[in-house]
Order: C-alpha cells, then structure tokens, then sequence
C-alpha cells in the first residue's frame, strides 16, 4: 500500500506572516486569479523598454510541470527531485526559501504509460484558498494534500485518489495503434466555497468535492469515466447556475455546483484524441467554451452552453500543444509555431506571426500585450489586437531565459515580477518597470 510520510525541513530562521486574504497583485491559482489568463496587472512595457535579461534571482525547485503560484509576498512551487515530491515556499522578491516539505513520491504515476522524456514529477498546478491559507496539492501519482501555510506547511488532511477511489490506468482512445497514454493526475484541484474540487477520474464521479478543511467527501458528479491530461478545471456560469467545465478523457463536461444540484450534468461534448490529448485547459467567455487538441481533431470549436447542452457555433483549423487558448474580448490567442489571433465570434484568423515551438503559456495584460512563453526558454512580448488590431507585433524577445527543458510550466505575472519555470525545474525571476505614473 502506498502510504505517503512528510517530511518538513524548517528553513526559516523566524516565524512566518501569514497574509490571510490576496491582494490585486497575486497569481493564486491555475491560469491566474481569474483562471482565464487574463489579468489587470501591466506588462511592465513602458517608452520602448520591457525588462532586463538578467532576471533577479533564480533557484532549482525539482523536475515538473507544474507551475508556481503568488500570494501574499509568498511563491509556492512543487518540483520531484531523488525519490520526493517537494512543496517549497519562497520569498517571491528575493527568492530565499521559507519552508520545504518532502513526501515520497514516484517520479511518474503508477500508471503511467508513454512520452517520459517529455515530462516528470508532478504536472498539476497547486490551488490557494484565500479563506483558510490552506494550500492544496496534487501529486502525479494521486496524493491530494491540504497545508497550512501559516504553520510552516503543516498537512491538515491528505489522500490518495487511486486509493481510495479504485481508479484504473487511463484506457488507449482506439483512434490510432498503440495510442494508450497515462500520465498521472495532471488537473489541478479547484477550490469552490466550502469544496475544492478534483478531476478524479473514477466511474462512480469524473468530478469528487471534498470538503476543504477535514478532506471528507461530499458529492460526486453524475458523470463518470477517466480523467483526462488538462491543466484545470473552470468556472462557468449557465442560465445564471453555477457550474465548473473540465475536458476529460472522452468529453468535455460540464456540471452545476449550485446547492441542491451539486454534480448535476449540464452538458457532455464527445471530444476524443488519439494518445489521451486532451490537455488543453477550456477557456470560457460568458456561457460559451473553447475546447481544442493537437491530436485527432488539429482544430478549435467554440460551444453554446445551456441547461439543455452544448451546442457547436464554429469549428476553426488552428490548435495548440499545451498553451490553451485565451478567450479575451472580441479575440482569441493560442501560440503554436505562430500566435495566433481569432475572431471570437467567428473563429476566423485575423493575424498570425512570430516563431514559438511549442508554445507553453499565453497571458493577456492590463495594457493591451500578450505576454508568451514557449518553446525551450522563449519569453515574448507581443501587441494584443486591441493595440494592433490588423497585423501582428512582437515588441521584444528574450530567448534562452531557461535551458533545461521544455516550458511546459505557466509563467505568473504578480506584482512587479515575471516569474519562468521550466520542466526540469529551472526557476528565474524576472522584474518589470512599474508603470508610469
């Protein structure tokens, strides 16, 4: 049976301040505090400068692909170095460690199956939850934790979903030979009033709540099967209801967690992809969802979502690896090879440009930029199509910021500081002038 045994290291020399709400400057969950990519704060850009390229501090935090999150002058980030899955905590402005806690760990989860040398450690982003200061962790290999940051990361409560849960290797879609792919729990738990919600992945509930602070179980979804390899679950609101939305092995699916409807099927969109694909996170603008994958489909639909169902409005061909696509306003953004700016309304090409690999994460700023990191270590600035609205604009480039693996992780913008993680676990902190006055 595996059991999972913290083990604390205390590196701090005094006691630590806990900041028990976020403030505007914070990045606390997947995505940012919105869980959209889209955020308030500015780029940094200001009279034709962005930033230095010597970023002001860095730091080795352990192999994965998960990435850091900001709160309260605090960075938070889990890495897998020798045999333990590591929950570090920073001081974000100079990069000094607060606490660390170790727990044993594979170096992939008990299932897994195809692409190591794309990927270890964990993959699932952590979540924060401005109630309590409970920070909530996802290991690769199914071990859900709850940390009191207050108390030096002490563990409030933890299990383990294969465990528990009697949940299997991830079935082959059978849409090409040899297609079966499983990568552990990828999807990061999302905290919802009194919940913290998690792709579990089991046939008696695709989507499980627990309850926040004592880890017992308090619904299921309708709604079972296997959990898919996506970022996050997100937020929607249909027909003024509450509900999340999560791509999953076979479908995108959507359910209500308004009381008395808790786990309550809205809507299930069959969305299959050869080798498990469906890693993109869904992005969401008013009652509608961009679903996308590499794989199989190679293309992006927008879907009307009712009480009733989903209904398709457009199908357009352009796809992403693992950078999801960002719904903003009238546009849509994926950087793959190129960005790419869509109608959002249509889902027709408006302008594309640049050169990015495989890009790892688009975020749209305050003032109009795209900020995009991609590739092997590729930080971009670029003009958003409210600033250049018929042609696309790079405006700077920093290239090789990391060199120890893809940039699969998601860059955080909080504060002032640009924050690049790599896979292998190369960690920079970049700062960007404030703006102007």
């Amino acid at each position: 049976m595996h059991k999972q045994q913290p083990i604390i290291t205390a590196l701090a020399l005094a006691t630590v301040l806990w900041a028990g709400a976020t403030s505007a400057g914070d990045w606390p969950h997947w995505r940012g505090p919105g869980r959209s990519d889209i955020i308030e704060e500015s780029s940094g850009w200001k009279a034709g400068r962005w930033m230095e390229e010597m970023p002001v501090w860095e730091a080795e935090v352990g192999e994965g692909s998960t990435s850091p999150l900001v709160v309260g002058g605090r960075l938070y980030v889990m890495g897998w170095t020798d045999g333990n899955d590591h929950v570090r905590s920073l001081d974000a402005k100079t990069g000094m460690p607060v606490w660390d806690v170790a727990c044993k760990c594979p170096r992939y989860g008990r299932y897994a199956i195809g692409d190591e040398p794309a990927y270890s450690g964990p993959t699932s982003t952590p979540d924060y939850d401005v109630d309590t200061g409970y920070l909530y962790t996802l290991s690769c290999d199914g071990d859900l934790n709850c940390w009191d940051g207050a108390a030096r990361a002490k563990r409030i409560w933890g299990l383990n979903l294969y465990q528990r849960f009697a949940v299997g290797q991830r079935p082959a879609s059978g849409l090409e030979q040899n297609d079966l792919r499983d990568y552990g729990y990828t999807t990061a738990p999302y905290v919802y009033g009194a919940w913290v919600i998690v792709e579990v992945g089991a046939k008696d509930g695709t989507l499980i709540a627990f309850d926040k602070r004592t880890g017992e179980r308090r619904w299921a979804s309708e709604h079972g099967g296997p959990a898919g390899h996506s970022g996050g679950i997100v937020p929607i609101i249909v027909e003024g209801a509450p509900c999340v939305a999560v791509l999953t092995h076979d479908v995108l699916l959507v359910v209500r967690v308004d009381q008395g409807h808790e786990g309550q099927t809205v809507a299930t969109y069959v969305w299959k992809s050869a080798w498990a694909n469906n890693v993109l996170t869904p992005a969401v603008q008013d009652n509608c969802i961009l679903i996308s994958s590499m794989h199989t489909h190679n293309s992006i639909s927008k879907l009307k979502i009712t009480l009733s169902g989903a209904e398709r409005l457009w199908e357009q061909p352009y796809t992403s690896s693992v950078g999801s696509p960002v719904a903003c306003g009238d546009f849509v953004y994926m950087a793959f090879e190129r960005l790419r700016c869509l109608n959002w309304k249509t889902g027709e090409l408006v302008w594309e440009g640049g050169s990015y690999g495989n890009g790892g994460a688009c975020v749209a700023t305050g003032d109009g930029k795209l900020i995009v990191w991609s590739d092997r270590g590729q930080l971009s600035l670029v003009e958003s199509a409210r600033e250049s609205p018929h042609k696309f604009k790079q405006l700077a480039r920093i290239a090789h910021v990391t060199t120890g693996g893809q940039a699969w992780p998601h860059i955080v913008l909080a504060g002032g500081s640009l924050f690049c993680k790599d896979r292998m676990g190369k960690l920079k902190c970049f700062s960007t002038p404030p703006p102007e006055r």
